[in-house]
């Protein structure tokens, strides 16, 4: 299995490049990065799932099943809210895409139900899933509840002691939770150990990534699943602008799925994308091209090529790596990727819920910190019209909160 950085032949052979947010082709490439690279075992199991996905998104019957799952289970349509003292306090109109409001308080949703029902498809009885801030592992376990299925989550001990709450929601589902002891004890060792799972029960298991990230097809598939949010976005956005397409679009970026699912919507049109990492990840500012966890992309790396920790107040954002669609988009000129420091992302958090009423995920947090910084410094124009995907709810960071805003309101 491949988890640390390589450098195969592969790597320097530049498939055509895809159409902009669309089908990457049968080697999952997006110009230079994605791809297949994973051992001889799961070869079967990534080509067994990219024929079930190509079939199943092609099937009207599939596409109206999920379609009624996340309307009446999830609650979708997620609506877009008018930011009003938020747009006043930084001169730039602000809405949200309030994914917050899904059921399980995330996008994450969207992908695991869709996974799930997919799994079903193809006789799976169980899921695997890794996470980091809880959410995906919660959304992972809801799915396999409303579904039948067997779940083992796994999370890195740092991340469950920062996300208790979290922990204890996905047992309650029926989750197994199994602690990862390995590394820094966040989201990249849980993914290893989620992998290791997959190729030891490859047969009856299938691999509910979380986000855009791992082999072919998981960074497409993973996308197309989360390009409702995008899509819903598009259309909501007509209804309320005059120019009906935002002029900037924002969103966090970890692995990158909200991102990638929002950019989705919009990729065709004149707004500016905009990705947000945590500054103590920054896979795009400072990561290199190498391979982890089956797929080859942007990640931090020391001199010897060994994969670095990335650090962030947010369990989410602390992935030293980015998906694949992320670092083509970046290449491409389509999108660009800014940082924000955890002090910017606690100050947003607070600024939301001051301003709204809604305490949003630290990572989503980021995203709205990003505008508050650029809104300030002029590099928005005055009245802008700027879309941010509120990614998730805040309730699971209220320790993190309460332990780092003593004394600041």
């Amino acid at each position: 299995m491949t988890l640390m950085t390589q450098t195969p032949a592969a790597m320097d052979k530049e498939p055509a490049g895809p159409v902009m947010m669309g089908d990457p082709g049968e080697q999952g490439r997006f110009g230079p990065f994605g791809g297949r690279f994973v051992p001889e075992a799961l070869v079967p199991a990534c080509e067994e799932l990219e024929r079930a996905f190509r079939a199943a998104w092609a099937d009207p019957g599939f596409r109206a099943e999920l379609a009624g799952t996340l309307r009446d289970y999830a609650g979708r349509p997620t609506p877009v809210t008018e930011a009003a003292r938020l747009s006043a306090a930084l001169g730039v109109r602000v809405l949200l895409k309030r994914e917050d409001l899904a059921h399980t308080g995330s996008h994450k949703i969207n992908n695991t139900m869709a996974q799930a029902l997919l799994a079903v498809r193809i006789g799976k009885t169980a899921l695997v899933a890794e996470t980091g801030a809880g959410q995906h592992g919660v959304a992972a376990a809801s799915a396999a509840a409303r579904l039948g299925l067997g779940c083992t989550v796994y999370m890195g001990e740092r991340d469950m002691e920062r996300q208790e709450l979290n922990v204890f929601r996905m047992e309650m589902l029926g989750a197994t939770v199994i602690p990862v002891g390995s590394g820094s004890r966040t989201l990249k060792d849980a993914t290893s150990e989620a992998f290791r799972h997959w190729v030891t029960t490859v047969d009856s298991t299938y691999y509910c990534v979380g986000s855009v990230m791992g082999p072919h097809p998981y960074p497409w598939m993973v996308r197309e699943f989360q390009r409702v949010i995008g899509e819903e976005a598009r259309a909501q956005c007509a209804e309320l602008l005059p120019d009906e397409t935002p002029d900037v679009v924002v969103a966090c970026v970890g692995g990158g799925s909200n991102a990638a699912g929002t950019f989705a919507g919009f990729a065709d049109t004149t707004a500016r994308l905009v990705g947000v990492e945590a500054a103590g990840g920054a896979a795009v500012a400072n990561g290199r091209n190498g391979v982890l966890h089956g797929y080859l992309s942007l990640f931090l790396q020391d001199d010897h090529g060994q994969i670095t920790e990335a650090h962030s107040v947010s369990a989410g954002l602390d992935y030293p790596g980015i998906g694949p669609e992320h670092a083509y988009l970046a290449a491409a000129g389509r999108a660009e990727y800014r940082t924000v420091t955890d002090e910017e992302a606690i100050a947003a958090t607070q600024l939301c819920a001051r301003t709204e009423g809604i305490l949003p995920a630290l990572e989503s947090a980021h995203a709205l910190a990003w505008v508050a910084r650029a809104a300030r410094a002029g590099e928005l124009p005055a009245g802008a019209a700027v879309l941010v995907t509120l990614s998730g709810r805040g309730d699971k960071d209220a320790a993190i909160l309460k332990e780092l805003t003593r004394g600041r309101r």
